[in-house]
């Protein structure tokens, strides 16, 4: 185990918020591996590379040589997570929920050490749980503080209906915590109020309260809002290395360095050196194809992403390369647009008749991919290349 002062400046790369702000370094000088803590609720199949922001920070952790706890909420998933939603999130199925966790399991050591990590379900010590602990579990915490949380207090003020059952996703969640006897929890900045309610509780409980370490939420390939499945500007851990290399070489040159702090596991003074060597003047396409081939490599291999890399190049090869490719921002009126309006908005044909002509020739491409519908229709919160012909590129991002 590294020493504390070399641990707190390698945890706290990348982090929001350490609260309270001295709690790790206190924490550490336990001299003992601290229990960490981070739950995901199986909501998808997939995991996406935004969720690694957080798994990375969990890896960080471990090979420091602490104890790892991957909690997979399969009971607080059937309550559906409140956090940052506008209106009640619908719960899921006892058997997608068994479904989606056991792919967890598989993709979360991709990253993970398999040997070093505990994977506990909180169904463990929720399910077990009689009304009346339940009820003394409520007991612990008021409406009002309740309603201090911004969503919440958002869709009251304004009029949107809370089920009861909403408000105990924070209790459950901070009960997890009182379960695992953690150290430290891991969040994303949206968790802030449920975490903040497993340090309450653990004092309630008699135990000593965890440290929260909030991480930012990464923003998706449109570098708007943040990566999610629902909104169609993610990158999938388990894509293919030619369509997660095309997708990551499709992000803004400014969002490249946000994916770099987030995600790579390169050096802070390394990413400076590139950043440096960008600004005097080498192409920015060159350190997006080593970020690319990074991330394709930590979840296939090596072999895979040189190959991916090289699969990219020669798509492009007759025409523009990444670098000289346009930005264009698109906005829609109902949260979709056409292929064939999207094409003529984005100056790449001149009419839509143009558009549907070169879809049904095989001559357009999103991220390289060839498209043959011509009644698609791209969703607002999506950027991607696309491509008419051999030398037609922008980079379109639709809002």
């Amino acid at each position: 185990m590294t020493n504390i002062k070399e641990q707190i400046a390698e945890l706290s790369r990348g982090t929001d918020e350490v609260l309270p702000e001295d709690g790790l370094t206190a924490k550490l000088k336990l001299g003992r591996p601290l229990i960490v803590k981070a739950g995901f609720d199986p909501t998808a199949p997939d995991l996406h590379i935004g969720h690694t922001v957080l798994i990375n920070k969990m890896r960080q952790f471990q090979q420091m040589g602490h104890d790892i706890v991957f909690l997979i909420g399969d009971f607080t998933g059937m309550i559906g997570d409140p956090s940052g939603k506008n209106s009640t999130r619908p719960p899921l199925t006892a058997d997608e929920i068994e479904a989606n966790a056991a792919t967890y399991e598989e993709q979360i050591f991709r990253i993970l050490d398999k040997d070093a990590t505990r994977i506990e379900f909180n169904s463990s010590w929720m399910g077990g749980m009689d009304a009346a602990g339940l009820i003394k579990l409520a007991a612990r915490h008021t409406v009002a503080r309740m309603l201090e949380r911004d969503d919440f207090n958002k869709r009251y003020t304004g009029g949107q209906p809370i089920s009861i059952h909403e408000f105990l996703y924070p209790l459950v969640q901070g009960y997890d915590s009182v379960a695992l006897h953690a150290d430290v929890e891991l969040g994303g900045t949206d968790q802030k109020f449920n975490l903040l309610v497993g340090r309450q509780l653990q004092q309630d409980y008699g135990q000593p309260p965890q440290i929260v370490m909030t991480v930012p939420l990464l923003e998706g390939l449109d570098g708007v809002q943040k990566m999610s499945k629902s909104v169609g500007n993610y990158v999938g851990i388990t894509e293919p290395p030619g369509e997660m290399f095309g997708k990551i070489m499709s992000i803004s040159d400014e969002l490249m360095w946000r994916y770099f702090e987030l995600l790579s596991f390169r050096t802070i003074d390394d990413i400076g050196a590139l950043r440096r060597a960008v600004e005097d003047g080498l192409n920015p396409r060159d350190a997006k194809f080593e970020l690319a081939i990074e991330i394709v490599a930590r979840f296939h291999d090596n072999g895979a992403a040189e190959r991916a890399k090289q699969e990219f190049i020669s798509r492009f090869q007759q025409g523009a390369m990444p670098g000289e490719i346009p930005d264009v921002t698109l906005s829609s009126d109902d949260g979709v647009l056409g292929i064939a309006y999207l094409l003529r908005a984005a100056g790449l044909v001149s009419s839509t008749s143009e558009a549907f002509r070169m879809i049904k020739q095989g001559a357009v491409r999103i991220d390289a991919e060839r498209i043959e519908d011509r009644s698609l229709e791209i969703r607002a919160g999506t950027t991607a290349v696309y491509q008419v012909g051999k030398r037609k590129f922008a980079r379109v991002s639709l809002t």
